[in-house]
C-alpha cells in the first residue's frame, strides 16, 4: 500500500512537473511566435537601399528565413525616385507609409532620396554605417559590393529593431543654420591656409606680384568670412525659437558666441532624448578597457565632427575658470589623481550637458554646487 502511495505520489508529482515544463514552454513558444508575428508585421515590408553617387543598390527582403529577396537598381536621380515609388506600389502592393527604407549615411548623397521618399510617406531609416559593417562582420560576410551592402542594411533593419529611429526632416531653419555654419567652417579653413602661404612667402621673399596676390585673396577671404557672420546671426534673430535657445545657451558661463551658435544647430537637428545622447553624438564618452587585472587609460570615443570637440575644449577650459558647477568639478577630479585632460573632458561633458539641459527646460543657467 505504501509502495503504491509513493508510486501514485510520484507520478502525480511527475505530471505535475512536466505540465507546468508543458505550460512554460508553451507560454515561451506563444511568446516568441507572438513576438515574430508582431515583428514580422511591423518590418513585413523592409528595403535596404546602397546609396552611391550614380545609382541606388535596393534589396526588397521578403522572407528573410529563407533568403527571399527582389534586387532592383534605379538611378539615384527624381527619374529614380519615382521608378522606386513606382516599385514599390506594383510589386509590394501596400500602402507606403508600410514600408520601411534603411539606409547609411554617406555623406550627403543620400539627402535627396530620403527627402523624396519621406513626402511620400515612406518611412525612413538612417542608420550609422559602422554599426552596419560590425552586422554584417557577425554573420562572416567578407566580401563588399553594393547589392551585398543592401542585402545586410535590410537584414539589419529586421534583427535589430529596436535599435532603429525613424527619421524626421530637420526644420528649414535648422538646415539653413547648418549649412552656414558648414560654409563658415570651410572659409575658416581657407583663411587659415593663406595665412600660413603669407608667412611662408614672408620668410622666402617670393615676388611682390605673389605677395600681393596673397594679401588680395586673404582679405576677400577675411571680410567673407565677417558678412557670413553676421548673415549667422541675423538668421538666427530672424526665427524667435532659435534666438530663445541662442540666449539660453549664453547664460552659461563658458558658452560664448561660436560655442551657442553650433550647439544650436546640433541640438535643434534630432531629436536627442537625453543629454548622454548629445555626449555619445559628439565623441565624448569615456571608452573603457580592461581585461583581468590589467587596465589601459581611459579615452574618448572621438566620434562624430572633430571640429566641434576642437571648439567644446577651448569653451572646457573657460569654464573651468568662470562655470562654478565646472568648476567645482574639474577640482575635484584633480584631487582624485585624474590628469589634466581627463578633467578637461570631463569638463567638456558637462558643458554639453548644461546646453542640453538649458534648451530642454527653457530655463536659463542656475548654479548647482553650492
Amino acid at each position: 500500500m505504501l509502495l503504491l502511495l509513493n508510486r501514485y505520489t510520484i507520478d502525480n508529482a511527475l505530471s505535475f512537473f512536466f505540465n507546468c515544463k508543458f505550460c512554460m514552454v508553451s507560454k515561451r513558444l506563444s511568446l516568441r511566435v507572438m513576438l515574430n508575428v508582431q515583428g514580422e508585421k511591423q518590418m513585413k515590408h523592409v528595403i535596404g537601399i546602397d546609396v552611391s553617387k550614380d545609382k541606388l543598390d535596393c534589396m526588397w527582403l521578403i522572407d528573410a528565413q529563407n533568403n527571399k529577396k527582389r534586387p532592383r537598381i534605379v538611378p539615384n536621380s527624381p527619374t529614380g525616385f519615382e521608378l522606386l515609388e513606382k516599385w514599390f506600389q506594383k510589386d509590394i502592393d501596400v500602402e507606403l507609409e508600410n514600408i520601411l527604407v534603411i539606409v547609411e549615411a554617406t555623406s550627403i548623397y543620400h539627402e535627396p532620396l530620403i527627402y523624396a521618399l519621406y513626402e511620400k510617406g515612406v518611412q525612413i531609416s538612417v542608420v550609422n554605417p559602422a554599426y552596419v559593417r560590425d552586422f554584417a562582420k557577425s554573420y562572416g560576410v567578407h566580401n563588399k559590393t553594393d547589392k551585398k551592402d543592401s542585402m545586410m542594411l535590410a537584414r539589419y533593419a529586421v534583427s535589430n529593431p529596436p535599435k532603429l529611429r525613424l527619421w524626421q526632416p530637420e526644420p528649414p531653419e535648422v538646415r539653413e543654420l547648418k549649412a552656414l555654419l558648414a560654409r563658415l567652417s570651410a572659409l575658416k579653413k581657407d583663411i587659415q591656409r593663406e595665412e600660413n602661404r603669407l608667412e611662408k612667402s614672408t620668410i622666402t621673399a617670393v615676388s611682390n606680384d605673389v605677395m600681393a596676390s596673397i594679401k588680395q585673396v586673404y582679405s576677400l577671404l577675411k571680410e567673407a568670412y565677417k558678412d557670413l557672420e553676421e548673415k549667422i546671426n541675423q538668421h538666427i534673430d530672424n526665427h524667435p525659437t532659435l534666438k530663445n535657445n541662442r540666449e539660453l545657451l549664453q547664460s552659461i558661463p563658458g558658452v560664448g558666441d561660436v560655442l551657442s551658435r553650433e550647439m544650436l544647430a546640433i541640438i535643434a537637428s534630432r531629436d536627442f532624448q537625453q543629454a548622454s545622447e548629445v555626449s555619445a553624438f559628439l565623441g565624448l564618452v569615456p571608452k573603457q578597457k580592461s581585461s583581468g587585472k590589467q587596465t589601459w587609460q581611459t579615452p574618448i570615443t572621438k566620434k562624430g565632427a572633430g571640429r566641434i570637440r576642437a571648439i567644446l575644449y577651448m569653451a572646457a577650459i573657460v569654464a573651468t575658470q568662470y562655470n562654478p558647477d565646472i568648476k567645482a568639478q574639474y577640482e575635484r577630479l584633480l584631487e582624485a589623481g585624474k590628469a589634466k585632460k581627463q578633467a578637461i573632458c570631463a569638463g567638456m561633458r558637462k558643458l554639453v550637458q548644461i546646453c542640453f539641459g538649458v534648451i530642454k527646460h527653457q530655463n536659463k543657467y542656475q548654479r548647482q554646487t553650492v
